[in-house]
């Protein structure tokens, strides 16, 4: 049985989710707004929304217009990515399954179960059997762990640490405004280093290393939004491609998906 999944998010978790979906077989369409900051943009297929069409290791995300979304969108030949209002994604494509991977660190997700035959909550503000008939869980101490009844942990707040740097690898919007930068992603940075702007406000590199996240140049950011990660130097962590976190966090999803009977 072939299911139809909606994936809720283009950040890396999204798009690792989409991509195991899209390799095991199932239909896949992902869902995210107009305007994504999401700044892991070489592990995620955020970039589809900017270009029209994004790879992730081997598979290909391409838009499709918000007018033409239907039943007929689900394809086997490439993950469509639409940035039309969840609520009108998922009238016109009627899943089967809808993940949510966006991610709902401190806000209040919303309410998905009985919109599918399967809902599925991704970390924080999940409940099982309420707002979501299953859930994983996305920190390190628990990742991937499936839930089918109760709440996930709250919301850490405390990065997992690479090489004695945790929150410091990061940079977050000082005020609100659009965001620009002439770096890329896996460009060498030093330590205080310019590497981006907002209007007027210089944003510069935390620590040396390599720069995994940059926000796309052009977008407008809300003061506080994760724009700049800067991996440090010497530490063998991916710049592009599916991390680790995100491919269990996958496997999990997968797992649940494959349980749903026609």
């Amino acid at each position: 049985m072939v299911r139809r999944v909606l994936v809720l998010g283009l950040g890396d978790v999204g798009s690792a989710v989409a991509h195991r979906l899209f390799q095991a077989g199932e239909l896949v369409v992902i869902q995210d707004g107009p305007h994504p900051v999401a700044a892991r943009r070489r592990m995620a297929f955020v970039d589809v929304v900017f270009d029209g069409e994004a790879q992730l290791t081997g598979v290909i995300a391409r838009q499709i217009a918000a007018a033409g979304l239907s039943r007929a969108s689900w394809t086997i030949r490439y993950v469509p990515v639409t940035t039309a209002a969840p609520a009108d994604v998922i009238k016109r494509l009627t899943p089967d399954v809808i993940v949510d991977a966006r991610m709902h660190k401190r806000g209040k997700p919303g309410h998905l179960r009985r919109l599918a035959q399967l809902t599925i909550g991704l970390g924080p503000g999940f409940v099982a059997g309420d707002n979501v008939d299953l859930a994983v869980e996305t920190s390190w101490e628990n990742l991937g762990r499936i839930l089918r009844r109760g709440p996930t942990l709250p919301f850490r707040g405390e990065p997992r640490a690479i090489a004695g740097h945790g929150r410091d690898r990061y940079v977050y919007a000082p005020v609100a405004g659009v965001f620009s930068s002439k770096h890329e992603i896996g460009d060498a940075v030093k330590e205080g280093e310019a590497v981006a702007g907002i209007g007027r406000r210089v944003i510069k590199a935390p620590l040396a290393g390599r720069l995994r996240g940059l926000t796309r140049p052009g977008v407008t950011v809300t003061k506080g939004a994760k724009v700049v990660e800067v991996v440090p130097t010497g530490a063998a962590e991916k710049v592009s491609g599916i991390g680790e976190r995100p491919r269990r966090i996958a496997e999990a999803v997968l797992t649940l998906v494959r349980e749903l009977k026609g």
